[in-house]
């Protein structure tokens, strides 16, 4: 009888032990970059003063348990889990827990284009027409220091066929159109390993990084590319010092083409290229809110890379005139940004902007003689007014402008267009896709979003405008007799995002008016301003469900 009785307590014991590994949630999961509702949840949860104000949200993926201190990053107000009567849930981790490991959302997201390619800021997608669906999940485990997030990727493209004419047949690696008919891709994801000490992270990654302050945009890191295979060593929390928080992240990476470029068939030019980057941001003590940034970084092909200064890159001074110690027998592309943010709480409002340039000056006579060569920018503010007598609601503003195109300075100095590089003939890009601003090289865009938003929910409109490659159609078309033939799209939109229980929704439906697409000229009359008929109409919507266990 006693022996029935211990070998059922040895049983117990060891199914205890059994699911507190397998449902025991872990603490410093990533919230991937571009993820559905919560990332945008947790920018507005700061300007309200519901989250740390001395995180920057300028280096994501953010790590919301370490930074917030939560036990479940997708559930940050708790209403999924205290609505659940599920057994495993009363079950909780903490940071100084041994093992950890929770499934993560599955999320389904849907796209679908009526004429021609629109969107960014999607990942592993691509710009084409028709439909596309993208799925991902998986789980994150945790053994002291170790953490494991697996979080693969699967996408279907119809590409379905379009009128359309291939700027970027010369280069850089941008298609017009991947491939000739529907295909599917795979890719590891938002997947990591690392170990953690403290504030610090060393690991092996393929998640999207956005780097900047930028809503829509970024200028030299978003999630508009797949996520890329690359070394890390960043933050995971700021690093606290008596002048103020400090956050970091430094990658090695490896680019590789689309695949559908003239590129493949030149051999020095068909190697995957090494990307060495960093982006630091320093928040004073003494300015609450206000988070200042540098970004910087370096793309050679490589078989160029022989020496340890060739993979670590970082102190090639940026004037030219002081490179002669430093200069390589090899071609070398390096783009830099600097950035700020200022969150203002009490007012639940933010002001940001990014300044880079891809072409650095050869001394300072040369940067203060033309500060704008070679540079672009982005700009934005957002505002939160609570709504009278329901201040759980409020009503979101945010407008933002991103200018990639060359500067006036083109006519006295070419800069060449961002994203492009003599020398790297894929340009800026990954698997076809620029990795920074998602309108691409030479684009210039405006944008104003209203909303109604609560908790996770959200309504609101959007409106745009874009004008596509101004740089190709200045180079290549011009002005005729006087009169602007550039493309312009000027687009409205309705979006929103709501939680029911476990589930996170998401739609937005976009409709767009491509003035004169891809720079038609046909059934031009000299003289005559307008011609309707080169104007097209475009639907982008978007749908998404993301699934919580």
């Amino acid at each position: 009888m006693l022996n029935n009785m211990t070998r059922k307590f040895y049983l117990r014991s060891l199914g205890t032990v059994f699911l507190v590994f397998v449902f025991m949630r872990g603490m410093s999961q990533t919230v991937p970059v571009g993820m559905p509702v919560l990332e945008d949840y947790y920018r507005r949860a700061q300007l309200l003063g519901h989250v740390d104000s001395a995180v920057s949200f300028t280096i994501r993926p953010i790590s919301a348990t370490k930074v917030f201190a939560l036990d479940d990053p997708f559930d940050p107000d708790k209403s999924f889990h205290d609505s659940t009567d599920t057994g495993y849930r009363s079950v909780t981790g903490s940071d100084h827990s041994i093992f950890n490991f929770q499934f993560l959302p599955f999320s389904w997201q849907q796209q679908y284009n009526s004429h021609h390619p629109y969107g960014w800021n999607n990942g592993l997608m691509v710009p084409a027409q028709g439909y596309q669906a993208l799925v991902s999940g998986g789980f994150y485990a945790k053994a002291g220091p170790l953490e494991i997030q697996i979080r693969p990727e699967y996408a279907f493209v119809q590409n379905t066929d379009y009128e359309t004419i291939d700027i970027y047949d010369g280069a850089p690696d941008i298609p017009a159109r991947f491939g000739t008919g529907s295909y599917s891709l795979a890719s590891w994801g938002q997947s990591s390993i690392r170990l953690n000490f403290g504030a610090l992270s060393v690991g092996l990654s393929n998640e999207n990084l956005y780097w900047g302050p930028g809503n829509r945009n970024s200028l030299l890191m978003s999630n508009n590319a797949p996520g890329f295979k690359h070394l890390t060593f960043n933050t995971i929390k700021p690093l606290r010092t008596p002048a103020g928080s400090f956050e970091f992240q430094i990658v090695a990476g490896k680019l590789e083409s689309s695949g559908y470029s003239f590129l493949e068939d030149i051999p020095e030019k068909s190697d995957w290229r090494y990307l060495s980057a960093f982006a630091l941001t320093f928040q004073p003590k003494w300015v609450p809110g206000l988070f200042v940034g540098l970004t910087r970084a370096f793309q050679a092909y490589r078989g160029d890379i022989k020496k340890l200064r060739d993979y670590v890159p970082f102190f090639v001074p940026y004037r030219k005139v002081k490179r002669s110690e430093f200069e390589e027998p090899f071609g070398r592309d390096q783009l830099t940004s600097i950035f700020a943010r200022w969150a203002f709480i009490k007012a639940h409002a933010e002001i940001y902007f990014e300044y880079g340039i891809n072409d650095n000056a050869y001394n300072f006579r040369d940067l203060f003689g033309s500060p704008e060569h070679s540079r672009t920018y982005l700009f934005g503010l957002t505002k939160l007014t609570a709504l009278r007598n329901r201040p759980e609601q409020h009503i979101r503003a945010n407008i933002e402008f991103t200018q990639i195109s060359q500067s006036i300075d083109r006519l006295v100095r070419d800069a060449g267009s961002w994203y492009y590089h003599s020398l790297i003939s894929h340009g800026y890009t990954h698997k076809g896709e620029v990795l920074g601003a998602g309108i691409g090289p030479g684009a210039n865009m405006q944008s104003l979003d209203v909303s109604w938003v609560s908790g996770y929910k959200s309504a609101g409109f959007l409106i745009e405008r874009l004008v596509q490659d101004d740089d190709y159609y200045l180079a290549a078309i011009g002005d005729l007799n006087g009169y602007s033939r550039r493309w312009v799209d000027i687009s409205a939109a309705i979006h929103g995002a709501w939680n029911y229980k476990n589930l996170l929704l998401n739609a937005k439906l976009q409709f767009i008016n491509s003035m004169n697409y891809q720079w038609k000229l046909k059934d031009y009359r000299p003289g005559q301003y307008y011609i309707p008929e080169n104007d097209v109409f475009n639907f982008h919507g978007q749908l998404g469900v993301t699934y919580r266990f």
